[in-house]
């Protein structure tokens, strides 16, 4: 099927156009990988099941535009969220023998929120796009937060370095500290929250659980990283309990999720079957591998970095296999009818 005549707005102009206030205006760079193809026309209405009725097999969602970079910027904002909560924690201790690791953590954060904001403006398609959406500030859009949270959280980190050793402006530092730690803690969930308030059927059952998954694997692969380049050994004991708890949550929240969305067969297919159930068992075993490495009594560097690939490897399948599935689930046809049917 060609690709149908259109102005850059995502409007066939064979079959509609625009018109009224700001019709007139023009696209200067049209986003192709945005277009989404329109349905072929029925050659026959297609056959009705009474049994398990749909809209005529075709899907009643639309699947997400988002291109493969999104589940990418979901691991690397996770990681630089949670390694900035962790920064701010240790610093909490006011122990000046952690200051490198409390630094470390730093730059970790920083490094991924560059990145994830270089991923989502690519998504976006041109940098415009993302400070527009901080042209207002609504709490009740976990989008619009997330952009504010995504923007101010490397400035506090870099602001809390540069002021730590300012002597009088010290205190400066150490409360950029603190805040880019809760800024820290919201970008370590807040795509989790994002997903869960959609109509996907496989995203919208998993709400009450998809936003503590995202943020305990966030805190695994903060630390896997950690555990794969920094081996001080307090900041190491620190690390190993903060990864712990993360590698446990995050399975327990699988399983949560799991359950959730399997109270309607149809709607849990994805996380079951094709690549979506398939990267969903392998980000499960690599992180419960992660975990039986790391819980391998003694202190040996090899196995923190075992147990670091493993654990960043079990995250980063995690964000895909969520994002695969929210599309498997938004173009199955009788998903959305039969959660309906459910009452849920």
């Amino acid at each position: 099927m060609n690709q149908p005549k259109q102005d850059g707005r995502d409007i066939d102009t064979a079959i509609a156009s625009l018109s009224g206030e700001a019709s007139q205006q023009r696209v200067q760079k049209e986003d192709e990988h945005h277009w989404q193809l329109v349905p072929q026309v029925w050659s026959a209405v297609p056959s009705v099941q009474r049994e398990d009725p749909s809209y005529y097999d075709r899907p009643m969602l639309q699947a997400p535009a988002w291109l493969p970079v999104i589940p990418l910027y979901f691991f690397v904002g996770g990681a630089a969220g949670a390694a900035f909560a962790l920064g701010a924690a240790a610093q909490l201790r006011r122990d000046r023998a952690l200051d490198p690791f409390v630094q470390h953590c730093r730059w970790i954060g920083i490094a991924g929120s560059t990145l994830g904001a270089g991923l989502l403006i690519y998504d976006l398609g041109r940098p415009s796009r993302f400070l527009n959406m901080m042209r207002v500030f609504r709490p009740t859009s976990p989008m619009n937060i997330g952009s504010w949270i995504l923007a101010g959280a490397a400035p506090l980190a870099i602001a809390a370095g540069f002021f730590a050793r300012q002597g009088r402006l010290a205190w400066l530092g150490e409360a950029a500290g603190y805040g880019s730690g809760l800024f820290g803690t919201g970008l370590a969930g807040y795509t989790g929250v994002l997903l869960a308030n959609s109509a996907i059927p496989v995203w919208q059952e998993a709400r009450r659980v998809l936003p503590v998954l995202f943020f305990a694997s966030s805190m695994t692969s903060a630390a896997s990283l950690l555990d794969l380049y920094y081996h001080e050994p307090r900041a190491s004991g620190i690390t190993f309990y903060f990864g712990t708890a993360g590698r446990v949550a995050e399975l327990a929240a699988a399983y949560g999720v799991e359950r959730d969305v399997s109270r309607v067969v149809r709607v849990g297919q994805p996380l079951r079957e094709g690549r979506s159930g398939k990267l969903w068992k392998t980000a499960t075993m690599l992180t419960a591998a992660s975990l039986i490495v790391s819980l391998i009594p003694g202190q040996s560097r090899t196995r923190r970095r075992i147990a670091g690939i493993l654990g960043a490897l079990g995250s980063l399948c995690l964000r895909f296999a969520v994002y695969d599935a929210g599309r498997a689930s938004a173009r199955d046809p009788r998903a959305s009818f039969q959660l309906q049917r459910a009452g849920d």
